[in-house]
């Protein structure tokens, strides 16, 4: 328990650190997560209470850096000791960090607590073998007020919903605890708790949920949505006290409950009038909101200017596999319509998806690298993101997987490699671990490329050609600044994934992928590639 003495204390929210330079790092260092700020703006409207968010991937203002990495969590002790830490563990690839970081603090005496969508059935035990004496289940909005409460004495943790601990060695889980479904009642995410943080793209979100029950995802349920006023709120406080301009909004799926969403946008467009300020949002949306016309133009009137549309696959047999009512050709003219509307299109794709009875089906890695590279060409793609299918705690391909006994052992390949990255299970057969990595980083070389840095030079010396568009200035700047921008991103994405290969060549990961391969093999997997 803490100290009855202390009249205020200290409950600090850690984003742990990814465990190696991957993809994700450089977007990483310009925003942050947002269920963390939620948590710790919940404790920080407590009495006696002061709340802070350290994001490991964000440290650029000033931020106290350890010399293997992450924070200098041994500094922050010493200058503003923490009585609670809460550790974000929504990405399972930073488990490994996350238990670091735990172990670190509970030697301290320091009470440790975790949550986030890695802890589901045998996990929850793992977590509280590896120095965290609380696991909140589900959302930590509320769960972490009660607990903190019972932490002090107040409350009888016992009958608080959502957590689990152990009690002489013993594994007690309460009872589940709603969904939150009035987050009106939730105090705005509170930015400037997160210290040390550069923040340039700010996440937002009105809707939590997502109906579409992909067998990949780990988020299942009816979406639950807060009214549009609330979203126009949390945008307003940012833009007012932050001078934010960029946002991305991280609902699942962008226009669920279409009217309202529609409602949202032309609200946004009047803020954005008002203020005189033009904002930049990026959104996440399915391919199918291309047949509203209407909700496309509010949305960009409204200054949504990047849509990310999960296609996942340009082959049918993998699209039926993950539930994905869609053929490859619609796929293309839904796309066209997106950029008829002058949105900026991200890709994002998952190579290599295991099929249900993958014998009805064989394509080698070379057709399948020859497959996407066609699709993205004539799909006209600004950007994409090529990952590896992740067998994520939770999800259903996870349980179809086990059942097959494809699964590498988490013990030869460790958490540290489920970020979509690395093979962490036996491809369908001809593929093999090895070929499916290979293809996902020539797929992904093939499209961010050194030779953009010269067309980024050629853009600056073709926009004396903006003349030829006086009768429309804005047609012409939009096309004049996608095909600049899309150049500069696609030379500074080639940096990224270089630097990347780097990282990965001085890694251990294929001598692990062998001893995993073996143990997969020796357990009796009719799915073994050779």
């Amino acid at each position: 328990m803490l100290n009855a003495t202390k009249k205020r204390y200290r409950f600090r929210m850690i984003v742990p650190a990814y465990p190696a330079f991957n993809i994700y790092s450089n977007i990483a260092s310009m925003t942050t997560s947002l269920g963390p700020v939620y948590v710790a703006t919940n404790v920080n409207k407590m009495s006696n209470w002061d709340a802070e968010v350290i994001d490991e991937n964000n440290l650029r203002l000033h931020g106290p850096r350890s010399k293997a990495r992450g924070a200098d969590h041994e500094f922050l002790q010493q200058q503003r000791p923490a009585d609670v830490v809460g550790i974000y563990g929504g990405l399972t690839s930073t488990i490994p960090r996350l238990y670091e970081i735990a172990r670190l603090y509970k030697d301290k005496g320091v009470i440790t607590v975790a949550g986030g969508q890695h802890f589901v059935d045998d996990n929850i035990m793992d977590a509280l073998s590896q120095g965290i004496d609380y696991v909140v289940i589900g959302e930590g909005e509320e769960a972490i007020r009660e607990l903190l409460e019972g932490i002090e004495g107040k409350r009888d943790i016992s009958q608080i919903k959502g957590i689990a601990y152990l009690k002489d060695g013993k594994l007690i889980r309460t009872s589940a605890r709603d969904q939150l479904l009035d987050f009106d009642t939730l105090p705005l995410p509170d930015f400037s708790l997160v210290r040390y943080a550069k923040i340039k793209v700010y996440p937002v979100e009105r809707i939590r949920g997502c109906g579409m029950d992909c067998e990949f995802c780990t988020v299942k349920g009816q979406a639950r949505a807060a009214c549009p006023d609330r979203l126009l709120e949390q945008i307003r406080l940012l833009v007012e006290t932050r001078d934010a301009r960029h946002f991305f909004i991280v609902d699942d799926l962008f226009g669920q409950q279409r009217e309202d969403t529609v409602q949202f946008c032309r609200m946004l467009k009047d803020y954005q009038a008002r203020i005189g300020k033009r904002l930049d949002f990026t959104a996440q949306i399915r391919l199918d909101k291309a047949k509203d016309p209407e909700l496309l133009l509010a949305m960009r009137q409204a200054g949504i200017n990047m849509v990310c549309i999960g296609f996942e696959s340009p082959i049918a047999e993998e699209l039926e596999a993950m539930n994905k009512h869609i053929k490859p050709e619609d796929m293309l003219s839904l796309t066209k319509i997106f950029h008829k509307f002058g949105f900026l299109v991200h890709g994002m794709f998952i190579f290599g998806y295991p099929l249900e009875n993958p014998g009805c089906f064989i394509m080698t890695a070379q057709e399948m690298v020859k497959r996407y590279r066609t699709f993205i060409r004539k799909a006209r793609l600004d950007t994409i993101q090529i990952l590896l299918p992740a067998p994520l705690p939770g999800t259903q391909l996870t349980v179809r997987l086990k059942k097959q006994r494809r699964i590498y052992d988490v013990h030869d390949v460790g958490w540290e490699y489920y970020d979509g990255n690395f093979p962490v299970f036996e491809p369908d057969a001809p593929l093999t671990p090895e070929e499916m990595q290979a293809a996902q980083r020539k797929i992904m070389s093939g499209f961010y490329r050194f030779g953009y840095f010269f067309k980024i030079g050629l853009n600056v010396l073709v926009f004396p050609a903006l003349i030829l568009f006086l009768h429309d200035i804005r047609l012409g700047w939009n096309k004049w600044y996608r095909s600049w921008r899309n150049d500069l991103i696609r030379f500074m994405g080639w940096t990224i994934v270089k630097e990347w290969n780097l990282n990965f060549r001085k890694d251990r990961f294929l001598e692990k992928l062998q001893a995993a391969k073996i143990h997969v093999r020796r357990a009796g997997s009719h799915f073994a590639s050779g």
